[in-house]
């Protein structure tokens, strides 16, 4: 797993500089930087368009901007980092006293040498973010200020992959890709997506994936909004962010609290026997509050590592390249993996000689596991499986109460399927 994390490191780092909004060219520049390691399918939804309850905002884009003192230095500057700016500030350039320019200002007093990322998305503002002590350090006088943006007619741009799979049900991989440079929040989680994705592709999976990459709140209604007729295919679905953070896996259920989707990531969870913290669902976080609202109520659960507005780096410079690792990258997509593993797998039998017990050995199938290290384990659960193969169990919840692998299960029941014993 560490080349594999040296990857998706070097992705973040790529996409570290850009400025991302909710719109704009920072979206797009990151897609295609995307679309290097994956094929993606891009949208372009134009401004005005109503999604739902919403309607898609005009788009932002910015080239420069500062604040300079009277000999001309830059004391704020976002070609230094794209957290500077407010995001979504509309134009300015104007020469303004400290005095009337601290209204504009944002700090975090409590960690005086980070940025804040603020943004003002729907209320036509502008603003710089700072750290305090640069702020503390500026004398009383005239400054330049200058933003050099638009924000006009334009476009929200989204971004799909698809990985075909046996049926057309779909599972739903969804992660935001409209912040700037904070690498946690969300860089980890668009590289964790990407190579998932390209692991799926080497396989031949159960279900259809669908990866989106999509701004946050607006990103996910809109892909909603558009997507009423395929919506009802989607059976699971999983919201990756914050995914390269040094803490524990948590994982917060889906709205419904007992779908697939949250007693698959439970279970791969504790048998893994990762330090983890599996949460309940509640209508705020990333954009599995979009995908659960009631009129969709869909099997959507969200994996981070240490979850949002959970660490003090959060939102702030301070999650930025030094703050996420390859390895915990890594672990994070190891779950992932593993989380679809079992989902891929996970079917309810019906035993075809419910009658007693079916004489396995004239059937070859204890010849089948002769040289498995695990012959006993494995004879075990055919038993298992054929005792609870009544269409209303699933293999998951044989290995459950059976306390046998979920491999070890799902193996067991193909070579009963095989010998004509159950069916699907």
């Amino acid at each position: 797993m560490t080349e594999v994390g040296e990857e998706m490191y070097t992705l973040v780092e790529r996409m570290y500089p850009l400025c991302r909004s909710i719109t704009g060219d920072g979206v797009r520049a990151t897609l295609d930087i995307v679309g290097e390691y994956i094929p993606l399918r891009v949208h372009e939804v134009p401004t005005g368009t109503r999604v739902l309850d919403w309607t898609v905002p005009q788009e932002w884009n910015i080239r420069d901007a500062y604040i300079a003192d009277t000999t001309g230095h830059r004391v704020v500057d976002f070609a230094a980092s794209s957290l500077h700016v407010l995001g979504y500030s509309v134009p300015v350039s104007t020469t303004m006293p400290l005095s009337e320019l601290r209204g504009h200002l944002h700090t975090l007093p409590d960690h005086p040498a980070w940025v804040p990322y603020r943004t003002s998305y729907y209320q036509r503002e502008w603003g710089f973010c700072l750290a305090q002590e640069t702020l503390d350090a500026l004398p009383d006088g005239e400054y330049e200020v200058r933003v050099d943006s638009t924000l006009e007619d334009g476009h929200l741009t989204y971004a799909e992959h698809v990985v075909p799979g046996q049926v057309s049900d779909e599972v739903i991989v969804s992660c935001h890709v409209c912040h700037p440079s904070l690498a946690n929040d969300n860089l980890a989680g668009i590289a964790v997506a990407t190579f998932l994705a390209r692991a799926l592709a080497r396989e031949t999976p159960y279900y259809t994936y669908r990866f989106i990459y999509a701004p946050g709140t607006i990103g996910a209604i809109t892909w909603l909004a558009r997507n009423a007729e395929r919506v009802a295919r989607v059976k699971h679905g999983l919201v990756l962010a914050c995914a390269g953070d040094p803490g524990s896996l948590t994982y917060k259920r889906s709205r419904r609290g007992d779908a697939e989707i949250d007693r698959v990531l439970r279970y791969v969870l504790a048998a893994s026997e990762r330090p983890h913290h599996i949460a309940e669902f509640t209508p705020y976080g990333y954009d599995e509050r979009q995908y659960c609202s009631p009129g969709f109520n869909l099997g959507v659960g969200s994996l981070t590592r240490t979850p949002y507005a959970g660490y003090p780096e959060y939102h702030t410079s301070a999650d930025n390249l030094d703050f996420v690792s390859p390895e915990a990258m890594a672990d994070t997509l190891a779950v992932c993996r593993e989380a679809f593993a079992v989902l891929d797998r996970n079917r309810r039998y019906l035993n075809l000689s419910p009658y007693g017990e079916p004489q396995l050995g004239r059937r070859g199938l204890y010849d089948a596991l002769g040289g498995r290290s695990d012959t006993k384990q494995a004879q075990l659960a055919m038993l298992w499986v054929l005792n609870l193969s009544d269409g209303e169990h699933s293999l998951l919840d044989v290995a459950e109460r059976s306390g046998l692998p979920f491999d070890t299960v799902a193996d067991a029941a193909g070579a009963l399927h095989g010998a004509g014993l159950i069916k699907a």
